[in-house]
């Protein structure tokens, strides 16, 4: 079963170069309510002793204290977050989310905060591989039911790679460092994360064209909650905060052009329903 468990953040005074708000006021604001799927490291997932650690947690909780508010976040299942989202038992969803048109339409998101893509892994000492054509007579390993195993059949069909289809990513990986495939197929924070972990597995291709936004949705009426919290995820990419989050969990520091240190015009992704491409300036301090 899912490992359920609120993590509560205590309230703390606003930081990092924004106004301190009183202290009067600070105790009259509510927590922000929000949860995440804690079976999806690094992201989130249980730690020993319990509670739940992962790069969303730290996300959040600073972005929490820098908004000079607490912050209790539920694990649960992810196809429980929207649906609890727009019921109004959270104020915005902190697991990764990936920003589509049809989401963009029904939910308000802040910009992007990581890029999601898909990613191969291999063993260490493999040849590098520079596209599919490189896997030619070769297996892939996949997570059964996955996006990663829809793309990786339709790329195997045109080029010769065999799938092969496991019931969880740590099994796929296994296949590549067991030999039993050559690669693996899967989100590019689960990878590094994966390579950081395994000194014989390496984070190899990633397939940029397959690039998305992950971004935090909140309900369409919450216009001036999402503009804050987006702020203040702008100063921490301008101080290199979400930065160094992301080298911890993921175990390399971004490049340059990396969402964790991006800072888009306007309010929400550029391109997508809902998005305001009003100018803003930031007050970071």
């Amino acid at each position: 079963m899912p490992y359920r468990r609120s993590f509560v953040a205590a309230a703390l005074v606003l930081a990092a170069g924004l106004a301190t708000l009183p202290a009067q006021a600070q105790s009259a604001l509510p927590p922000l309510r929000t949860g995440v799927d804690g079976t999806f490291a690094p992201h989130a997932m249980a730690k020993l002793g319990g509670g739940v650690e992962g790069f969303q947690i730290d996300l959040f909780t600073e972005v929490a204290r820098r908004m000079g508010r607490g912050i209790t976040i539920d694990s649960t299942s992810f196809s429980g977050l929207i649906p609890g989202l727009q019921a109004g038992r959270y104020d915005f969803i902190a697991a990764p989310t990936t920003v589509t048109k049809e989401r963009a339409e029904n939910m308000l998101f802040t910009a992007g905060y990581l890029w999601t893509s898909f990613q191969l892994g291999i063993k260490k000492g493999s040849a590098p591989i520079k596209d599919w054509a490189d896997l030619k007579g070769k297996a892939v390993a996949v997570n059964k039911g996955t996006p990663y195993e829809l793309l990786a059949k339709a790329e195997g069909e045109k080029h010769g790679v065999t799938i092969q289809v496991y019931d969880t990513q740590p099994d796929a990986i296994q296949a590549v460092l067991s030999g039993r495939a050559y690669a693996t197929l899967a989100g590019n924070t689960v990878v590094r994360y994966a390579a950081s972990k395994n000194p014989q597995f390496v984070a190899d291709l990633e397939l940029t064209q397959t690039r998305a936004h992950w971004a935090a949705p909140f309900r369409k009426d919450s216009v001036a909650l999402r503009n804050q919290m987006q702020d203040v995820m702008s100063c921490m990419k301008l101080d290199g905060t979400i930065a160094k989050m992301s080298e911890k969990w993921f175990g390399v520091a971004p490049p340059a052009d990396a969402l964790e240190r991006v800072v888009t015009p306007g309010y929400g992704v550029p391109g997508m329903p809902g998005y305001d491409p009003t100018p803003h300036a930031l007050k970071c301090g």
